[in-house]
């Protein structure tokens, strides 16, 4: 009989995978990232943790992390392009994105891969150059699209399967600034942004 502290199946498949990413030759990745000039997102699962909660009048609440926030804002400043895509409508993402000066914002959008190519003729970015961070069936045709496909630690396994990053956190609490991180560091300018901040008075 098994013990009740030992890891099950799933647990232990996952441990894994994660081994394997981490192990993976870093060059791999990096060249990826070090090409990416768009950054584009799911929100619900990614930028939020993909519960959506209701007032008592029917508005649709979201909760945002901080730490996501500045890293896209990072992005922004190193002329990095960043976009939302999402199957779902809220005056809260609406919101969030004017507040971060995102304004490639495509609510509603249900077939992600024609809204990825209206962002793409506008900003002049090929999918090769782009990177999209989902975590659900939606956004598979566009992961599998993109230079650097990414998605979060409790993303569904069909995604998993296919994204070439898997975040150590989960959707909502830090997972894209994983992201944003990762493109700023390859591209040579993480660096310069930081010591930016260390040296201000």
């Amino acid at each position: 009989m098994a013990r009740a502290d030992y890891p099950g199946d799933c647990e232990l498949t996952q441990f894994l995978r994660r081994k394997a990413e981490a192990e993976k030759p870093e060059t791999e990745l990096t060249a990826k990232a070090a090409r990416i000039r768009l950054l584009l997102l799911d929100v619900d699962g990614v930028l939020t943790d993909g519960s959506i909660p209701y007032t008592a009048s029917g508005e649709e609440i979201k909760t945002f992390n901080s730490r996501d926030g500045f890293g896209l804002n990072l992005l922004r400043k190193a002329g990095i392009e960043v976009g939302l895509i999402t199957a779902r409508k809220s005056e809260a993402l609406a919101r969030r994105a004017a507040d971060l000066g995102i304004v490639h914002l495509h609510q509603g959008a249900r077939h992600k891969v024609e809204a990825f190519s209206e962002i793409s003729r506008a900003v002049g970015v090929d999918a090769r150059h782009t990177a999209f961070m989902g975590d659900d069936w939606l956004d598979l045709p566009l992961l599998k699209m993109v230079g650097l496909a990414a998605t979060v630690a409790d993303a569904v396994p069909e995604v998993k399967e296919i994204a070439h990053l898997i975040t150590m956190n989960p959707g909502g609490r830090g997972a894209v600034r994983e992201v944003c991180d990762l493109i700023l560091q390859a591209q040579g300018l993480k660096a310069g942004l930081l010591a930016e901040y260390i040296t201000r008075k």
